[in-house]
């Protein structure tokens, strides 16, 4: 953390992108962000509600802002905002990437459980995430779920897609179990292991690594099968709902 101390007043230099915001008061807004070396703050915007603030439009969601914070008893300040790269113009006027970019803020916010804990690896694959769905080169819905299997694996969650979760084994792993953490051989599998198509766990590897050549060549079927069970394998982990992947378009 860059602290500056003046007079007894201690400040923060940061960049973060805008995760969500909600009123507080009168005029004020609380910005939750994801910064590049304090992980997760939730700040004050004083006076961003009024309809002349400047201030307020460089604190939406989807913004990178470079930041000037005071550090506060209970929260923080923010005195200075200015824009590194709105990310979320593009999507204003695209249902798909706007409801995707949606899910991997909450995401976001869901992963970083801890304020003020540095994520400097969960702040890059955000911002990485938020750029190439602004590119508009690949589908909105395979961006989300590169995202968050990449998400889960800083977060120590990855998913075991090419050996068995539960004993290694290397091969006969054709079924797919939340609780077991991946795939899983026969010996393995439960009642409730659910058995994808060989081409949709090739989609989750080709995803994981980056491979988009693969990736945007693939049926959509395996897409659709593909989202299903990261959706499931994400909300199983996190023990909690992420509500704005009800909104997005598997189709």
């Amino acid at each position: 953390m860059d602290t500056r101390h003046n007079g007894g007043v201690s400040s923060y230099r940061d960049e973060g992108i805008v995760l969500r915001t909600h009123k507080l008061g009168e005029a004020d807004r609380i910005i939750t962000l994801l910064t590049r070396r304090n992980g997760r703050v939730r700040a004050v915007a004083k006076g961003v509600r009024r309809t002349k603030s400047r201030f307020g439009a460089r604190l939406e969601p989807f913004t990178h802002v470079d930041l000037q914070i005071y550090a506060g008893r209970s929260l923080d300040v923010i005195t200075q905002a200015e824009t590194v790269r709105p990310y979320g113009e593009p999507f204003a006027a695209d249902y798909p990437r706007y409801t995707a970019g949606t899910a991997m803020l909450e995401t976001a916010e869901r992963l970083t459980p801890v304020e003020k804990e540095p994520s400097l690896r969960q702040f890059l694959l955000l911002v990485g995430g938020l750029r190439t769905l602004g590119d508009v080169v690949h589908d909105p819905r395979m961006v989300l779920d590169a995202y968050l299997l990449r998400s889960l694996a800083v977060a120590g969650y990855a998913p075991a897609l090419e050996a068995c979760a539960r004993c290694g084994a290397q091969g006969g792993i054709r079924s797919f179990a939340i609780a077991a953490g991946g795939m899983v051989c026969g010996s393995c599998r439960s009642s409730s292991a659910a058995t994808p198509a060989q081409q949709t766990v090739a989609l989750m590897t080709a995803l994981m690594r980056g491979d988009w050549l693969y990736a945007d060549a693939s049926e959509s079927r395996h897409r659709v099968e593909c989202s299903g069970l990261v959706a499931a394998y994400l909300q199983w982990h996190l023990e909690h709902s992420i509500r704005s992947l009800r909104l997005v378009e598997r189709g």
